[in-house]
Formats: structure tokens, C-alpha cells, sequence
């Protein structure tokens, strides 16, 4: 991870960690960069850019500062508006954008807000180019063979320019649409947008395919994004489903990259368990390229047990979509994800899409004409406690030798019955302490024995 950008991008509270004038530097240097690129490519035109956001107050700021600081330095910065992150991503990579920037925090409160930068393949931005941005954000580039301080303004009939580009959201509601295999006529399904940016594409894929679709939380203000909403708060969903005799519900985070299921009886399907799902599924077909499932360190030891059942291999990869797209790249793999939502079909997308992930159940629901609640039949979960510890300096707090010996005396404790696993967020300021085990009451207590180190150690931020 880099000075500013973390495992999904740049992401703070909103004009205290990142500002405005961040955003207006960063679209100073991706117009530039991009433009002189070309040249060196030997390519005509302006650099292009798309640009979508979520529903946060803050994201109309830094979407005019983006734009401001593209337009600067002449590239030509087309706006899809409120959308999903994945839209973003089809849609650069399907109108041969230079790049893709999406304006959003994903699951986090209001307050904070994130730009994710996505390259001309609507894949996350290579190291590279983000140590480019971040050393003019500090005020000096290395950079086509020269040092700057600053980058040049656009001139004249070179100054860029503004377009509305809402017909290329409408373009991916139509792709996801079209990868509906089965009609949902006749199905009740339950849609918790979080307030965020699925609110007005999600039930437009549904109702197409035939759903009675029933939404929740698709009423965003600005400052109401996943708040006690969405794949955070499924406890929500949960009722709803139940109150309403849904035949099934999904939840997506603020920026629909995530998706968590709920089944007719209220249970919740996790990413594990939509990954131990569609993976048999793939299997049973044929589809199932290199019979390996991707996850990440975070996955439940019960997951990997049900793949040995079912004859699946699976790869563990370090916490982040970004680290699952780019084994899977490498490999040549067709699925894998997080515990947390994050679920990608290398097939049909470049991210984690949680409309997607959502019809991919759909669709092996159907096929196996079951309730969504026997689908995951063969996988038992083994107890799990999280707990985040917002902390002045993760990296120290991991680091302190008293917390370091916390954890290894967990660990010896649990032996080959469970694991502790700690670690820092990629996009927040915390610890994060996860403790897997056949008690739960036992997981809490090991937990707290290494959080208790934490605060005692002076590290928890007030």
C-alpha cells in the first residue's frame, strides 16, 4: 500500500483525509498523463476518462474537482453519475477509456468517501501508475524522463471538455440483463440497495428478468448510505425477507461491488457460501476451470472442508478482491471471492459485482429447482468472531511485541482446532482480530484477550 492509496484506492473522511483539492490534483495528473501517453504511443485525440459515484453528499465535490483537474489538463471526462463500481469497470473497458474512476468509500459511513482508480481494462490501477500520482500529489514526479513539480495546463482548443455518458450505465444494465439464463417470473425477491449506488439499476435487471421485486433501503439522502443498510446490516434484509415471505433477498454494499444472500427462512449465505454454491455448480458442468476455487486467508475453515468433500481445489490469497482478480488472472481462474461479498466471475467481469452475484444464484437456484436455503447443504460453518479495533497507528499496533506475543500464545492455545488471525485494514484505520473455532463463546474470549493487548498498549484512537 502506497502514502495514500490503500488496497481500494484513496479513502478517508471527506475534507480531512482526502480533500477536494486532492481530487482536483489527481485529475490534473491522469489528464495529463494519459494525453502525453498517447503522444508517446503514438496515438491521436485526448485522453478519455469515465467517471461514475455513489449517493454520498461528498461525492458530487470531488466529481466536479475530478473533472475540473481532467478538463485542466485536457482530457475529455465523461460522467455516468450515480453508478455502481463494476459499471464503471464494464463500461472502460467496453469504450476503450483511458481509465476509470469510480468516487466512493463502498461500505463505509457517510462521512468518508474513496477514489478508485481503474485502468483502460477496467481493472484496479497498477502499482505503478499510482506511485506516479502519489509522488505529484507530494509535489514532485519522475515521469517520461523528466522531474516536475507541475504538470502543464491545456490551452486553448486543447482545454477539455464534459460529456453525459448515462447512456453507458444503461448499456450495463442491458449486459446484465442479458446474462439472465433463466426467467424469474413468478419469484419474490427482496433488494437492499444501502442507499447506495444499486438504488436505481438493480430493480430495473430484476424486474426485466420477470421478479416481483421488493426493495429496501433504495431511498438514499446523501447522508444515509449504509446506514443500519445493506451488506453490513443484513440483520434488516433478514426480516424483511421473512415478513414479507420473499422467496429470497440480497444485500449489496454503497457501491454494489458486494453481495450477501438471504435465504427464504431469514439465514444468511456469506461469500463462502455463495463461493461453496456456485462453485459446485461450475463443477457439476464442467466449468469449473482448474477446479480451483479462489478465496482469501479470511474464508471459514468449514468452506474447505465442504470443497474436500466435493472434490474442489481451492487458493488462498491475502484479504482483497484485488489480490483474488489478480491470482485469478494469473491462473486462469473462473471464481473466487471474499467472506465479505466480494465475488468475481473472471468471465463476465474484471471485479467483484454484487448485481452479478446475485443473478449467478438466481441462476443455480433455478437450475436445481431448490429453495435457496438447501443450497447450501454439505457446509457447516465453524464459529467465527470479528472484532475491528480503530487504532492511532495500525502499523505499530501490529508491530508491538506485547501484542505480537498475544496472538502466538492464541494460537498455541488453539493448536489445530481453530486459528487467530490478525491483521490490518487495507482501507481503515484498524485492527482487525478474527478468531475460528468449534465454541464460539471461546472464540469471544481469545479475542478479547488480544484486543484487551491492543487498547492496554495505548493503541485504540479516542
Amino acid at each position: 500500500m502506497g502514502k495514500y492509496f490503500g488496497t481500494d484506492g484513496f479513502r478517508g473522511e471527506a475534507n480531512v483525509e482526502l480533500t477536494a483539492d486532492h481530487a482536483y490534483r489527481i485529475g490534473r495528473f491522469l489528464g495529463w498523463y494519459y494525453t502525453r501517453l498517447r503522444r508517446e504511443r503514438g496515438q491521436e485525440g485526448e485522453a478519455r476518462v469515465v467517471i461514475g459515484k455513489d449517493t454520498r453528499r461528498s461525492s458530487y465535490m470531488f466529481e466536479y474537482a475530478l473533472i475540473a483537474g481532467l478538463t485542466a489538463s485536457g482530457a475529455e471526462a465523461c460522467m455516468l453519475h450515480v453508478t455502481t463500481t463494476p459499471s464503471v469497470a464494464y463500461i472502460t473497458r467496453l469504450d476503450d477509456f483511458d481509465c476509470g474512476i469510480m468516487i466512493s468509500a463502498s461500505h463505509n459511513p457517510f462521512q468518508d468517501n474513496g477514489i478508485k482508480l481503474l485502468n483502460d481494462r477496467g481493472e484496479k490501477m497498477d502499482e505503478a501508475t499510482i506511485q506516479l500520482i502519489e509522488a505529484y500529489l507530494d509535489g514532485k514526479v519522475t515521469v517520461f524522463g523528466e522531474t516536475l513539480t507541475e504538470v502543464p495546463f491545456a490551452r486553448g482548443a486543447a482545454i477539455g471538455r464534459t460529456v453525459d455518458y448515462v447512456a453507458g450505465r444503461n448499456r450495463y444494465i442491458g449486459y446484465l440483463i442479458s446474462l439472465g439464463v433463466y426467467s424469474f417470473r413468478g419469484l419474490k425477491v427482496g433488494l437492499d440497495c444501502a442507499n447506495g449506488a444499486s438504488w436505481n439499476i438493480a430493480k430495473a435487471v430484476f424486474d426485466a428478468l420477470g421478479a416481483k421485486t421488493y426493495l429496501l433501503n433504495a431511498e438514499p439522502s446523501g447522508v444515509n448510505i449504509n446506514e443500519n443498510a445493506g451488506s453490513t446490516h443484513i440483520e434488516g434484509l433478514q426480516r424483511f425477507v421473512v415478513e414479507n415471505g420473499l422467496d429470497v433477498g440480497f444485500a449489496y454494499d454503497g457501491d454494489a461491488d458486494r453481495c450477501l444472500c438471504v435465504d427464504e427462512k431469514g439465514g444468511v449465505l456469506t461469500g463462502d457460501h455463495i463461493l461453496y454454491i456456485y462453485g459446485k455448480y461450475m463443477k457439476e458442468r464442467g466449468k469449473l476451470l482448474n477446479n480451483t476455487v479462489v478465496t482469501t486467508v479470511m474464508s471459514n475453515f468449514g468452506l474447505y472442508k465442504a470443497f474436500d468433500e466435493a472434490g474442489i481445489g481451492y487458493a488462498k490469497t491475502k484479504v482483497g478482491d484485488k489480490y483474488v482478480y489478480e491470482y485469478m488472472t494469473e491462473h486462469g481462474c473462473r471464481l473466487g471471492g471474499e467472506q465479505s461479498g466480494h465475488i468475481i466471475f473472471s468471465k463476465y467481469a474484471t471485479t467483484g459485482d454484487g448485481i452479478l452475484t446475485s443473478l449467478k444464484m438466481m441462476e443455480a437456484m433455478l437450475h436445481y429447482k431448490k429453495k435457496m436455503s438447501q443450497l447450501s447443504e454439505g457446509l457447516t460453518m465453524y464459529p467465527q468472531v470479528l472484532e475491528n479495533v480503530r487504532v492511532t497507528d495500525k502499523k505499530a499496533a501490529q508491530a508491538d511485541p506485547e501484542v505480537s506475543k498475544a496472538v502466538t500464545a492464541v494460537a498455541q492455545e488453539l493448536g489445530e482446532s481453530g486459528r487467530i488471525l490478525v491483521r490490518e485494514s487495507g482501507t481503515e484505520s484498524l485492527i482487525r482480530v478474527m478468531v475460528e473455532a468449534g465454541d464460539p463463546e471461546a472464540c469471544k474470549a481469545l479475542v478479547d484477550r488480544v484486543t484487551d493487548v491492543i487498547r492496554s498498549r495505548g493503541y485504540e484512537a479516542p
